[in-house]
């Protein structure tokens, strides 16, 4: 990668116990500092899994995560997680919500400190309006921004987004799009995402990870956006990229991952470049790292 290797995940398997087989197993990927990765797949293949990991949220049952070179064994504010609900603490207005999070990350802060840094990245996402609102007042998709501004708060080094608009109407889960490139375009902030929604992928992701149906699911290709970043809801299907892109995606989830279950996907996943003149899939590169403890 031109980029600088950020994270990077080997072999990572999950199997529940009594299971038969594993939900996951022999996942790989990396992903660079400042890079905006996508992972789509059917439901029951992981993905939630595989996002709660890199959180440290949850326990791979095989394999390993590195950030910058250091594994992965808990939860950190390094890492800040979005989920499909807002988690927003109903008795706290917008201001208590954030400085929550805030004061949490830097303890030593004054008051004065705190609602500064709070007052900024409200205004960010286009809340100011609403800072001393509690989430019962708000939209579903003001609390989803909310959501969103308390983990860019804490600057971590990595955002990780379960689907956080999957139950927005089409309206505002564009515009809060627009406010999560924009924001990610002035803070170079790396993110990995979960999505279902295929438009979604191509307009926010350099790379879009195509994971196999379960059991024995696996990262089987991954999609290099031939799209420049300037790209824009209104603009995205007149380029010429974006069909070959979007009909490839397509035809992964509805003809290609079925066949790829029970361990059929290629432990080494393909990466692929459709719109361009070279469109020849190559294995990705997954060399081994000695684990740091």
């Amino acid at each position: 990668m031109s980029a600088v290797e950020f994270l990077k995940v080997q072999g990572l398997g999950k199997t529940y116990p009594g299971a038969a087989e594993p939900v996951f197993d022999g996942v790989n990927f990396d992903i660079a500092e400042g890079e905006f990765v996508c992972i789509i797949g059917h439901s029951g293949c992981g993905k939630t899994t595989i996002l709660n990991v890199l959180a440290g949220l949850e326990t791979a049952s095989e394999g390993h995560v590195f950030m910058d070179r250091r594994e992965v064994a808990g939860p950190s504010l390094d890492r800040g997680v979005v989920f499909q609900g807002h988690a927003l603490m109903p008795w706290l207005t917008v201001r208590g919500n954030i400085a929550f999070a805030v004061r949490s990350k830097w303890p030593e802060w004054s008051r004065a400190q705190v609602d500064a840094h709070v007052q900024k990245y409200v205004a960010l996402v286009g809340l100011a309006t609403a800072i001393d609102k509690k989430p019962s007042q708000l939209s579903g998709g003001m609390k989803q921004r909310v959501g969103i501004a308390r983990a860019f708060a804490i600057q971590p080094r990595m955002l990780l987004l379960d689907e956080p608009f999957g139950a927005l109407d089409a309206l505002t889960r564009g515009t809060i799009q627009d406010e999560l490139l924009r924001i990610c375009a002035e803070t170079r902030q790396t993110v990995f995402m979960i999505t279902h929604d295929v438009d979604e992928a191509i307009l926010l992701a350099d790379r879009i990870l195509l994971m196999s149906n379960g059991p024995q699911a696996r990262v089987a290709e991954i999609v290099r956006n031939t799209m420049g970043r300037e790209r824009t809801r209104a603009t995205l299907h007149h380029q010429p990229q974006y069909y070959p892109l979007r009909n490839h995606l397509v035809d992964f989830l509805v003809a290609r991952s079925e066949g790829l279950s029970h361990g059929r996907a290629p432990a080494v996943p393909i990466e692929v470049s459709p719109g361009t003149s070279d469109p020849e899939p190559r294995p990705v590169q997954t060399p081994s790292l000695r684990r740091i403890a």
